[in-house]
């Protein structure tokens, strides 16, 4: 019965009999829907400027979220292998130290040189040049070449090779040609060799 009221209010309801002036003489359904639209109007204007700002901060942080998880787990696997981690560092540290001990040094250049001129004179070498060429500075060490040349057979030159890159200290051998001196057997080898000195951090 009651909403059969209702909705003869509504149907005899004229806009224009409305005193904005005294609300309360309103028939109730015109009150209730009144109130519905501001309520949804409320609700509206508050989404619009107060959730639509929380909700961009709530996608930011659960970026931030993912973000530091991500952060988090690559930390959490170093933490995990930190003792091998720091075995390697140990290891690496004295592989780097015996390198270094190679490296000659200022006053150990002539002694390598020696060594170079005894090699070739052990495997029967005939000794034209070695020359020290000016060094040459790079980031961590400097380079140090010397210039062969030494003629013999092709075995014994073979031999030389072999035993210069065998030295206690760190030589490689560039830029290599063979020349034939008089008859076959008889061989030219011009050959660039290098060795390092580390450079210290005074230098």
């Amino acid at each position: 019965m009651a909403m059969q009221d209702t909705l003869e209010q509504l149907q005899n309801f004229d806009i224009n009999d409305l005193d904005v002036n005294n609300i309360g003489s309103w028939p109730g359904p015109v009150k209730l829907i009144i109130m519905v639209l501001a309520f949804a109007l409320v609700m509206g204007a508050g989404y619009y400027f107060y959730l639509t700002d929380k909700q961009s901060m709530l996608e930011r942080a659960e970026a931030k979220e993912v973000e530091l998880r991500a952060d988090y787990e690559v930390k959490a696997e170093k933490a995990a292998n930190l003792e091998e981690y720091r075995a390697q560092k140990q290891q690496m540290e004295a592989t780097f130290g015996a390198l270094l001990k190679q490296l000659p040094q200022d006053t150990e250049v002539p002694g390598l040189l020696d060594d170079i001129t005894r090699t070739a004179l052990d495997n029967e070498l005939t000794i034209e040049s070695i020359d020290l060429q000016a060094e040459r500075q790079l980031e961590f060490y400097v380079e140090l070449p010397i210039d062969i040349v030494v003629e013999g057979n092709y075995h014994k030159i073979g031999t030389f090779v072999s035993g210069v890159a065998a030295l206690s200290r760190i030589v490689t051998l560039h830029d290599f040609t063979l020349e034939p001196q008089g008859s076959p057997l008889n061989l030219k080898l011009k050959i660039l060799a290098k060795t390092y000195r580390y450079l210290d951090e005074e230098a």
